[in-house]
């Protein structure tokens, strides 16, 4: 994936509205990783840089253009609403009008209630692993008893007749 990065970041260099980079999110980049919710490597973020997205479309060079052409840009926000249709206008400015601390404030909360998903989430997915090795262990255990109780001899047994009867 990384050369057909590369060729992308080459085609938008010197865009005046699109920006195609990437972050070492193992050295210097770390903390702004870890600020826009990277959890995996390759990860691929667009959008505004206030609110990034994750990318879920395919990865070669052909796929990463077609999206960059087809998304990448100028969007709806305070500082386009010519992009924005009604709605996401008067959205914008009730959000223009509250003072500083309770727009942060309700950022924090929806930022929390988000936070709070993915640990729903994660917690459920253990939980579904915790449950899935248990009921796999028990499995095995059963099976093992099961052929430990004689099964392979049965099967050896019963070749045995049929053998034996041809044989007849």
């Amino acid at each position: 994936m990384k050369p057909d990065w590369d060729k992308l970041m080459g085609e938008y260099k010197s865009h005046a509205s699109i920006l195609i980079a990437d972050v070492d999110c193992t050295a210097s980049g770390k903390d702004l990783c870890e600020t826009v919710g990277v959890q995996g490597f390759p990860t691929i973020k667009h959008g505004d840089p206030n609110n990034l997205e994750d990318y879920e479309g395919g990865r070669s060079f052909k796929e990463l253009s077609k999206f960059a052409k087809d998304n990448l840009g100028p969007r709806c926000g305070p500082a386009n609403l010519d992009l924005c249709d009604e709605a996401k206008k008067t959205q914008i400015d009730g959000f223009m009008k509250m003072d500083d601390a309770k727009l942060q404030g309700l950022i924090d909360e929806q930022d929390a209630a988000l936070k709070k998903i993915d640990s729903d989430a994660e917690e459920f997915l253990k939980s579904l692993q915790e449950q899935y090795e248990q009921s796999t262990k028990e499995a095995d255990e059963k099976k093992k008893a099961i052929k430990e109780g004689g099964l392979g001899l049965m099967k050896s047994v019963a070749a045995h007749k049929k053998t034996a009867t041809s044989e007849l």
